[in-house]
């Protein structure tokens, strides 16, 4: 049995499509991914975060965005919508649109079973080569878990993780701070 090769996409064909689609999808290397639906517990956790970094960004050269702020990865193409951006600055875009970002200085992502690995691995791997990024922070839903990496002057990357809900991460990069116990708040973990 053959299966139907897909068609290939280009970057143009993938955003025509992309803004009239009622639903999201990402993009890379000529073709589109649907984006599944999240969860209650991690559309509350994004919440979350997002309402703790917009106040202490308030009067701040910096803005938080969630979810729905397409992020292009130039070196690699890839177009993907992280759970939290933070741009500090000037928004640069990818063209008169303005709506597929080029410069995040943070990011953060929600964990899910299924795009943990990939979060973790080959989409990092890639947001690495964005000249604004310095700050990622991979947060778990099924447990109080926070993996929080740091671009260092040399250009390495240095992982910090904590269990405690009772912690803060110092995210750097925006000069802004995360409590776990904020970041957590009425999410129902697992026993």
């Amino acid at each position: 049995m053959s299966s139907q090769p897909k068609p290939y996409l280009t970057p143009e064909q993938y955003l025509a499509c992309e803004r009239v689609a009622p639903y999201k999808s990402a993009y890379f290397r000529g073709e589109m991914f649907a984006m599944a639906g999240a969860s209650p517990a991690h559309v509350l956790m994004v919440s979350n975060i997002v309402a703790a970094l917009h106040g202490q960004l308030r009067r701040r050269p910096c803005a938080v965005y969630s979810t729905d702020l397409r992020v292009k990865i130039t070196a690699s193409g890839l177009y993907t919508y992280p759970d939290v951006v933070v741009v500090c600055g000037t928004l640069h875009f990818d063209d008169e649109h303005q709506d597929t970002l080029l410069n995040p200085t943070l990011i953060v992502e929600v964990l899910s079973e299924s795009t943990q690995d990939y979060d973790r691995g080959g989409k990092f791997t890639q947001y690495r080569t964005i000249p604004s990024f310095a700050e990622y922070v991979l947060v778990a839903q099924d447990e109080c878990h926070i993996e929080h990496f740091v671009k260092q002057a040399n250009g390495q990357w240095l992982l910090s993780e904590t269990t405690q809900a009772t912690d803060t991460i110092t995210l750097s990069s925006i000069e802004c701070t995360l409590l776990l116990s904020d970041i957590y708040e009425k999410v129902q973990l697992p026993a």
